[in-house]
């Protein structure tokens, strides 16, 4: 039987994450510099413009870069309590044999965060853990990657209540006097939601089982394998031992569970969807109609803002603070914390700078006009077509335009103003056309080199862009046709 190492050696020669990006980046420069002589709408970038666009995206993509720093240090924090290493293993050992049964249950989890508030960049600290987990549970770090991204991804791809997504997409609509029946948009949501995760967890758990079966299959090479085993070895070592977890152990393993419950609940709006939920988890917290605090909870007084309205500003902080409580909790020394944090914050830098850099595209593109000059020109394009043409035609412009404009709800805000129009009056239904914008830019997400969450996460797990396209790209064909067809089949049969 091949090792995993004999195989991966034929794999080597990759272009890193960090080259991929600055290839593009010059790309769309020049592309700009050819539009700019034919139009007026787009301004050619110069020297200055290329040469910026990493500085400005790091300014632009300052609040997630922070978050990654302070994620650093919490998991630096976990990792030297042991705890981490420990929980894994006990936990790998109660499944032995149910090891595949990880994959089905957390995509699911990861596709009702995606397809209600719109989980993404929140995912980023999973891609670390969960390819981890993987590994100590006999699979590869791409099946935890995998699990993350595509189950998150099919969720946002999904979008039933996201406000990213549907909401910034409908209130867009209504600005221009465009009336939505949100239960179309639900129910469409859902329907797209459950039948990409069907087929996303059948793929996974497919190259999970093949990969236990055979290490030699791994589709990772070995630099990657190398990168892996240095960053997440120690808990698949760990997992081969006969290891139990202390008293302060599972303190922390508590803890650091409350600390992502948090997070996640954090992020969804609570209070607009349900205020004694909202007033649970801000433990006594009272809110106007409009949903604002009236009695402070603990998270307005700690963050400035209540459960239900943090942003990654407010999820830093928490994560700060409970990266301090867990190294007191786990018996560290204050000295031990302050340079368990650091080392831990410096271990991220990488994953920093590829989402700065993968920021820095997307601001070039808006800065020089590119985004909506392709938008528009799209737009006309699609006039005067039939249903069955226009609702693929119109996902196919997505999905290009998602490229461009990788943040869903910037791309709603700078798109629906137009084609929700355009659809309306060819007598098509906005809410098909809201969902094949939610759906389009969702796969797109699944891969983009644009996406900080995506190259971060990737990054985290130790695992190049060009692999897990290579890994991923016969699902996205999939996922799109798919998407494409039920989209088609409700543009022709709801009417507005």
């Amino acid at each position: 039987m091949r090792t995993m190492t004999e195989t991966a050696k034929k794999k080597r020669g990759m272009p890193s994450s960090f080259t991929i990006l600055l290839l593009l980046l010059a790309i769309v420069a020049i592309v700009t510099v050819i539009v700019s002589g034919s139009t007026p709408d787009v301004t050619a970038a110069r020297l200055d413009d290329f040469f910026m666009a990493p500085v400005r995206g790091f300014q632009d993509a300052i609040s997630v870069c922070l978050f990654v720093l302070i994620l650093g240090g919490f998991l630096g924090m976990m990792t030297e309590t042991g705890a981490l290493d420990n929980g894994i293993a006990v936990l790998v050992k109660k499944l032995k044999g149910n090891e595949i049964m990880i994959i089905p249950v957390l995509m699911c989890i990861f596709a009702l965060g995606g397809t209600s508030y719109g989980m993404c960049e929140e995912t980023v600290p999973f891609y670390a853990l969960l390819a981890a987990t993987m590994m100590a549970a006999g699979f590869d770090p791409m099946v935890g990657a995998a699990t993350v991204l595509l189950g998150a991804g099919c969720g946002c791809l999904g979008s039933t209540v996201n406000p990213f997504a549907v909401g910034a997409a409908v209130d867009a609509l209504s600005s221009q006097g465009i009336e939505v029946n949100q239960s179309i948009i639900i129910g469409l949501g859902a329907l797209l939601t459950v039948v990409t995760t069907a087929l996303s967890i059948f793929y996974v758990m497919s190259y999970a089982k093949k990969v236990k079966a055979d290490k030699g299959s791994t589709i990772l090479s070995m630099q990657e394998l190398q990168d892996a085993e240095e960053a997440h070895g120690a808990a698949a070592a760990e997992a081969a031992k006969d290891v139990t977890l202390t008293g302060r152990q599972k303190a922390v393993l508590w803890i650091f569970a409350f600390t992502f419950v948090v997070m996640i609940v954090g992020f969804i709006p609570l209070a607009d969807l349900n205020e004694g939920v909202a007033n649970f988890f801000d433990m006594g917290a009272t809110y106007d109609a409009d949903g604002n605090a009236i009695t402070l909870g603990w998270s307005a007084i700690i963050t400035g803002y209540p459960i239900g309205q943090w942003y990654f500003d407010e999820a830093s902080t928490w994560f700060f603070i409970m990266a301090i409580i867990i190294g007191i909790v786990g018996g560290l020394s204050e000295k031990e914390i302050v340079s368990t944090f650091i080392n831990g914050a410096a271990d991220m830098m990488s994953v920093v700078l590829v989402i700065a850099l993968a920021r820095g595209i997307s601001v070039l593109m808006a800065s020089t006009g590119l985004d909506l000059y392709v938008l528009d020109a799209a737009a006309n394009a699609l006039a005067g077509l039939s249903g069955i043409v226009f609702a693929p035609m119109s996902f196919l412009v997505y999905f290009g335009l998602s490229f461009l404009i990788p943040s869903t709800s910037g791309m709603a805000t700078v798109s629906m103003p137009i084609m929700g129009p355009l659809a309306v009056r060819l007598g098509f239904s906005p809410e098909v056309m809201v969902m094949i914008f939610s759906a389009a830019i969702g796969v797109v997400n699944l891969f983009t080199p644009t996406s900080g969450a995506i190259m971060g996460g990737l990054a985290l797990a130790k695992i190049e862009w060009t692999t897990w396209l290579k890994f991923a790209m016969k699902l996205i064909v999939a996922l799109t046709l798919v998407c494409m067809i039920i989209l088609t089949v409700a543009c022709m049969v709801i009417v507005p």
